[in-house]
């Protein structure tokens, strides 16, 4: 995982902890995880923008 280990992933962890706090961090992950989740669909079945048009060449 990002050549991270265990003990750095877990001093991340305690610092958001205290940041953020025990009660909003899975408020966070939630909108993170949606987030990411909307990235890659969008990724997958780009639409054109209103007033774009598709070229044929």
């Amino acid at each position: 995982m990002f050549g991270l280990g265990v003990p750095e992933v877990a001093v991340i962890g305690l610092v958001a902890i205290l940041i953020f706090g025990p009660k909003k961090i899975p408020e966070i992950g939630s909108a993170l995880g949606k987030t990411i989740r909307g990235f890659k669909e969008e990724m997958d079945n780009p639409q054109l923008e209103e007033g774009e048009e598709k070229e044929q060449e």
